[in-house]
């Protein structure tokens, strides 16, 4: 230590203060806790607070301002974070989001200036507010990050990664080192070791690609390597108009509307350009079309105008005859004065042209205000296009949706497709103006435009008709389509993936000499090349007068046929891979009927021209091609050379890391190894991610290159299935990597996406050879990805297939392509790929974990008659007159099993422990899961013919056997003659509502009586809740009440014709249960009981909270007429009119977990182990019909400290609740031998779930193996000690909080 005197005279220094704590934890009113978590630095990297409420009842409100150096008073970022509201100009208001127990917020502070926040809390549901000891909480930003003090990187490193890099000068190499310095920097703040960073640059470098295949057979695992933060990636749908949206119902449009007639309005469109709306409305008005152009604008404002006389693109004076008033003519436009209307609701300025009963084609307009510049439409001018067509009212417009589908738009396109075919620039301005006007019908109206112009791309509509058109007039038309799609990619978040799908189907168009240069570049390849004459000059007439797409493959023909040593047959063969024939080409408006004749010494110059050519019809035609999307963006030097001879200039504003990316990727792309191509590939769509939420400059053309790269990932996978090693796993993970976030960028609401992502990531890194427990959960998260697309595949034919239908029969279509237009749709997109690396990975996971092909869940050996169904739900109520086998491809766990099906065999997965299974496990019918798709494909071949099923071990053995082996006799005596069940209706016991000491078999079910038995028995360890009930024969009695006569004489009135065999009317009656009145005395004990249980009374918090509960109540009593329960009555010969209700009430207890435990294994029989599965979040997942598998696990009753996992967790969402109370269902039949009643009836919480989806990814129960074993352990425990109280086989369901076990009811197992 140094000497005080060692210090320079009079310089003596105070010790530094501590930095400020990057950890916050505060304990506030109601056990609630806020903790607040610090990270980055105000000098650094942006600074970034994370809020987390906990025992939080209900939604709070930080409000809070900034505090910047050497000030006192609050500040408000200009750069607030993402859902904050401005509040009186001094403060901001962010309210906290639920995500399962918790509420969180985070916030980004970018101002270096920011010192400190201070904040206090309002309680959202009412007027309170939380403050630290009266007054602000305050959060002091730390000025460094420690994070970010990396210790220092060997020279040669940065040296190694900066040398792949072109490096033009000394100044680009310091550049380079900089640049390289900074991002190692990041790479090693985040946790990377050098060791890790020298391994990546060095299997990064092109050597490294060079032998990639054979490393990757090899096992290096470089699907360890693929680890991004996919969180960033995250979409949701916005339930919210995004900002900028064109909202045709806004209140401008409103007040509009009313001050100048809504009526026979043809057209509606809105724009947000700044902070200025503007309205325009198209009318019929006796016969005159009227355009009508409305803003909110203040001041002097000048609509600055001109006619469209033949094509959009025109700007004429108008004729005098239609000028407004406040009109004046200058030299090829009018200017008209906005006049200013004032009302009672606002006021806004408008021009209102009357465009009479001319012929025009449309107005284009710009806005001029107070001195402004110039108001365009996104840099180009407005346009309004004229078209007399029937008024479009909110009835019709609403017509379709119904149906799924726009009706009044797919009427119009059907009414104006002889318009559209005559040119492509009749089709594509149309289509302009049809969008606009069906921007209010969401989706809807997205897809049928996406529906007629994926019919005219696949050439099932004539593109050009007795018309002649410029190449820059259709150009200018799809630049104009291709701008709209692109503000409402920008503006409208929830409906990208449609505009994506449009955009493949259009070329980018553009504006000026784009199209133009269709035409002068011809002219200079046929003069730099001495070919005016023959096909080249029949060509060039062609494109002269409507160039369209099949100039693409004409070029291309000629390329190949050039290139091939002027090889004629060549020539057409590509022509004809393409759809175009002979016949083809002669019936263009200027026929093209000879053949290319070149003279050999012009080859390279051909070949050199017409390269660059193709590039130009494909950056009008062909916008998602990847060659033309990246030289769009970062043009080579020949097609910069070629197209300085007509005067076009390139600017490339691209990052020199994503130029980089594009260029490997121009220069490999076919590649024989894909590899380091799929690497780029992905490496340029994240690095284009950022860019495309921005409302950048070149944003059509960097979503066309995005939709290009994403479709080269596909194209280029299928490309590599034939080397791909399927039995080496790490290759196969490595690919399944890429095409999965290929995916996730590419999807909207791709939440359940990115956490399945982060799950693989974390197996990847996990990864054993023939390691069984891997195998189980690897399979899991794939078994989740094929859930995820076959609701993708599920929701596209929802979504697109009934417009297709529909505008398909209008237009003519051919049958086969409207049948197919969903499916091809979904075979075309990044998850078909996926879906193929998934089913080639599956038979290798399955051999690891020793799954076999089949999953036994009732294993019984039948035999009978082969019968194949999409959906079980469907055939549930149908009775089958022979012994039947059962082929369902959709088993949702909640149906009930025909009469007559001996056998169930699926490709889907439900729980063990799903009511389906217990029915079958219970009426002896063979039940398995198959997870191999060419077994049932080949059975579904078999349809009607008689089969066995045997069951060996694990397996199923099916045999082919002859009609006069199966036994009918048995058949009809299993089938038809079941036993009579004998069940007592219970009386009423006198009381609405009973306390828990009061439960006797007499007045509650068994789930009741059971919850009474553990509570007096049980450990105190194993926690159960306090319970109320509303006993046998309550129902009854309220039925009775003079105030609900009405409604007993309709339920009795529906319960004859149910009884008559019309089961329709048991949702009548369930519906008119609903409408039933309490009375008084029932309000009065029930409030009595539940509150001297300890049970929270509803009402205390308000009225509506009782009606809540009360109607929670009606549900559980008319669940007793649900269709399955009536179905379950019938076929075991039982009287429902026996069946009582009770109601069990107890306080929901907002789980970890969710269990069902059978302490006997229901999949072998045997008694010594115990079968248990469990779900995240509430039970209600686990035995109800949601998709997906529970974690599974068995345990011997013997060695209950060793539990095995017998399946890992695929499903995607858990049910989470705030604290509230759950009515459960308790009949009188609930344990009846022989018909189980169990699970037939509904429990309703009296608030609605909040669904979750699930990121295993971080769940303590999969990757913590000591909490895994001791949670698991316990549950174990508990359903032994509950199985000892009573004897013999429980079914118990319970939950976890906070590690905490708690039997919610027990039952014996069926």
């Amino acid at each position: 230590m140094a000497a005080a005197g060692n210090r320079p005279s009079g310089s003596s220094q105070a010790p530094a203060p501590p930095p400020p704590p990057r950890l916050h934890q505060f304990d506030l009113i109601d056990r609630m806790q806020l903790q607040i978590n610090v990270s980055g630095s105000s000098k650094g990297r942006n600074a970034r607070l994370e809020f987390q409420l906990s025992n939080c009842p209900s939604t709070w409100v930080l409000h809070w301002g900034c505090i910047l150096r050497g000030n006192k008073n609050w500040f408000v970022p200009a750069d607030r974070s993402s859902g904050s509201q401005a509040y009186k100009q001094g403060a901001l208001q962010t309210q906290f989001t639920k995500k399962g127990e918790l509420y969180l917020l985070t916030i980004e502070l970018r101002d270096p200036n920011v010192h400190a926040i201070e904040f206090v809390l309002k309680d959202g549901s009412r007027e309170r507010w939380l403050k630290m000891n009266h007054g602000n909480f305050r959060v002091e930003i730390p000025e460094t990050d420690p994070t970010t003090l990396s210790p220092a990187i060997p020279k040669e490193l940065i040296e190694q990664k900066s040398k792949g890099r072109p490096m033009s000068s000394p100044q680009q190499e310091k550049e380079d080192y900089k640049d390289t310095l900074i991002g190692l920097q990041s790479q090693i703040s985040k946790g990377i070791s050098f060791n890790e960073l020298q391994h990546s640059f060095s299997t990064s470098s092109p050597r490294r690609m060079v032998d990639n295949g054979e490393k990757l057979r090899s096992g290096m695992p470089y699907s360890y390597k693929r680890k991004h933060n996919v969180e960033q990636w995250l979409q949701k749908h916005s339930t919210a108009p995004a900002k900028n949206a064109s909202m045709p119902n806004s209140a401008l449009v409103d007040l509009v509307e009313k001050s100048m007639g809504g009526d026979n309005v043809v057209s509606r469109i809105t724009y947000q350009i700044g902070n200025y709306d503007i309205v325009v409305l198209s009318k019929m008005d006796r016969g005159d079309f009227h355009i009508l152009v409305a803003t909110n604008m203040r001041g002097d404002t000048v609509l600055h105008w001109g006619v469209s006389k033949c094509s959009p693109g025109d700007w004429l004076a108008p004729p005098p005859e239609i000028l407004p008033k406040k009109s004046n003519l200058v030299p090829g436009a009018c200017q008209t004065y906005f006049t200013e209307i004032s009302t009672g609701k606002g006021s806004f300025q408008i021009v209102d042209i009357n465009l009479q009963q001319s012929n025009l084609v449309g107005i284009q307009f710009v806005i001029w205000s107070g001195g402004s510049s110039w108001i365009k439409n996104n840099g180009a001018n407005f346009f309004v296009g004229v078209s007399r067509v029937t008024p479009v009212t909110s009835t019709a417009k609403a017509s379709g949706n119904g149906d799924g589908i726009c009706k009044w738009l797919l009427d119009e396109i059907s009414r104006r497709e002889k318009e559209a075919e005559r040119s492509l620039m009749h089709r594509f301005n149309i289509a302009t103006e049809l969008t606009e006007r069906c921007k209010s019908e969401g989706e809807f109206g997205l897809v049928g435009i996406l529906v007629w112009l994926r019919f005219m791309s696949c050439r099932h509509l004539t593109w050009n008709k007795n018309y002649n058109v410029k190449p820059r007039e259709i150009s200018e038309a799809q630049d104009r389509f291709t701008n709209l799609l692109q503000r409402i990619y920008l503006n409208q978040p929830n409906d990208r993936e449609i505009v994506r799908l449009l955009m493949t189907h259009v070329g980018r168009g553009g504006q000026g000499d784009v199209g133009q240069r269709i035409r002068d570049e011809i002219l200079v390849i046929q003069r730099n090349n001495d070919c005016k004459g023959g096909m080249m000059e029949e060509w060039h007439q062609k494109l002269h007068n409507n160039s369209s797409p099949d100039d693409v493959i004409i070029c291309e023909a000629l390329l190949n046929f050039i290139k091939s040593g002027f090889r004629v047959d060549v020539y057409w063969k590509t022509l004809n891979a393409n759809g175009l024939t002979k016949d083809k080409l002669a019936s263009y408006d200027r026929p093209i009927v000879s053949e290319p004749d070149f003279r050999a010494d012009t080859k390279e110059g051909l070949i050199r021209d017409l390269t660059a050519y193709l590039k130009t019809l494909k950056a009008v035609h062909s916008g998602a091609d990847l060659e033309s999307a990246i030289e769009v963006l970062v043009p080579s030097n020949e097609s910069r050379n070629f197209s300085s001879m007509v005067g076009v200039n390139y600017v490339c504003d691209l990052s020199p890391r994503l130029q980089e990316c594009l260029n490997f990727v121009k220069a490999h792309v076919g590649d024989e190894d894909i590899v380091p191509l799929m690497e780029k590939l992905l490496e340029s769509r994240i690095e284009l991610r950022p860019v495309l939420i921005t409302n950048h400059r070149r944003l059509k053309d960097i979503l066309f290159l995005d939709i290009a790269l994403d479709s080269a990932v596909r194209t280029t996978m299928e490309r590599g299935l034939k080397n791909l090693n399927s039995g080496h796993p790490p290759e196969i993970m490595f690919f399944i990597s890429l095409v999965l976030e290929n995916l996730c960028l590419s999807t909207v609401d791709n939440e359940d996406l990115i956490y399945c992502t982060k799950d693989w990531y974390r197996t990847c890194e996990l990864y054993k050879p023939n390691d069984g427990q891997w195998a189980l959960q690897t399979k899991a998260i794939l078994d989740r990805l094929q859930l995820v697309l076959a609701e993708r595949s599920q929701c596209y034919q929802k979504k697109i297939q009934p417009s297709a239908k529909y505008l398909g029969n209008l237009l003519g279509v051919q049958k086969s392509p409207i049948d197919t237009f969903s499916e091809e749709l979904i075979r075309a997109g990044s998850a078909a790929i996926l879906s193929t690396l998934i089913n080639r990975f599956n038979p290798i996971l399955r051999k690891a974990a020793n799954l076999g092909s089949w999953q036994i869940i009732s294993p019984v050996e039948v035999s009978g008659f082969l019968h194949s169904v999409s959906e079980l739900i469907s055939i549930q109520n149908k009775v089958y007159k022979k012994p039947t086998v059962l082929i369902a491809t959709r088993v949702t766990g909640e149906e009930e099993i025909p009469d007559g099906v001996v056998a169930v065999l699926t490709p889907d997965l439900p729980d063990v422990l799903s009511h389906v299974s217990i029915r079958a496990r219970n009426d002896k019918v063979c039940f398995a899961t198959c997870f191999d798709p060419n077994i049932i494909r080949d059975l579904k071949l078999k349809e009607g013919k008689p089969i066995s099923i045997q069951v060996k071990s694990a397996n199923i053995i099916i045999s082919h056997i002859s009609s006069s082996n199966l036994s009918y006799k048995s058949f009809a005596t299993q089938s038809s003659n079941h036993p009579g069940l004998t069940l007592k209706k219970k009386a009423f016991c006198g009381k609405y509502a009973v306390s828990i000491q009061e439960f006797t078999s007499e007045v509650v079910g068994a789930k009741s009586f059971n919850i009474k038995v553990l509570r007096e028995r049980v450990p105190t360890w194993i926690k159960i809740p306090m319970s109320v009930a509303i006993p046998f024969g309550a129902f009854e009695k309220v039925l009775l009440e003079d105030v609900n006569k009405d409604i007993a004489n309709k339920i009795s009135s529906f319960y004859k014709c149910v009884k008559s065999g019309d089961l329709s009317k048991l949702q009548a009656i369930r519906d008119t249960i609903l409408q039933m009145n309490a009375p008084i005395s029932l309000i009065h004990e029930l409030k009595s009981k539940m509150k001297s249980s300890g049970i929270p009374w509803p009402g205390d918090e308000g009225g509506e909270r009782w009606t809540r509960a009360w109607q929670a109540i009606k549900k559980v009593w008319a669940s007793k007429w649900n269709e399955r329960a009536f179905l379950s009555c019938r076929k075991a010969n039982l009287d429902h009119e026996n069946i009582c209700m009770a109601v069990l009430i107890q306080e929901i207890i907002c789980a970890d977990y969710a269990f069902v435990i059978h302490t006997k294994n229901p999949l072998s029989g045997d008694t010594s182990e115990i079968y248990t599965e469990i779900v995240k979040g509430l039970g209600e997942t686990l035995v109800g019909a949601y998709p997906g598998r529970a974690l599974s696990f068995i345990t011997k009753k013997s060695n209950l400290n060793s539990p095995v996992v017998t399946g890992y967790p695929s499903k995607p969402i858990g049910l989470y609740s705030k604290q509230s109370i759950i009515f459960r269902s308790d009949s009188n039949a609930e344990d009846l031998e022989g018909y189980a009643g169990a699970g037939l009836y509904d429990s309703v919480i009296m608030d609605k779930e909040e669904k979750i989806v699930l990121d295993y990814s971080r769940d303590r129960l999969i990757i913590d193996r000591p909490f895994q074993v001791s949670v698991l352990s316990r549950i174990a425990e508990a359903g032994r000690i509950v199985e000892g109280i009573y004897g013999h086989p429980q079914d118990i369901e319970g939950v976890v909080k906070d590690g905490v076990i708690y039997v919610v009811q027990s039952r014996p197992q069926i």
